[in-house]
C-alpha cells in the first residue's frame, strides 16, 4: 500500500470516528433537554474537536 493511500485511509477513520462522536454527543444533549439547534452546535464542535484530536495523535506516533 502506498504512503498516500495510507494517509488518506487515516484521515478517513479520523472523520468518520468524528461523525460517530458528533451524532452521540447531539443525541445525548437531546435527550438531556437541549434545544435541537443546540444539539446541532454541540455535535458540531464534537466533531470538529474529535478529528483535530485524532489527527493531532496520528501525527504524534509519526502515522502521518
Amino acid at each position: 500500500m502506498s504512503e498516500s493511500t495510507h494517509r488518506a485511509l487515516l484521515v478517513i477513520i479520523a472523520v468518520l470516528a468524528g461523525v460517530i462522536i458528533s451524532l452521540i454527543a447531539g443525541i445525548l444533549s437531546t435527550a438531556g433537554g437541549a434545544a435541537v439547534s443546540s444539539a446541532i452546535l454541540l455535535g458540531g464542535a464534537a466533531f470538529a474537536g474529535a478529528v483535530t484530536l485524532l489527527l493531532a495523535i496520528f501525527y504524534a506516533l509519526r502515522l502521518l
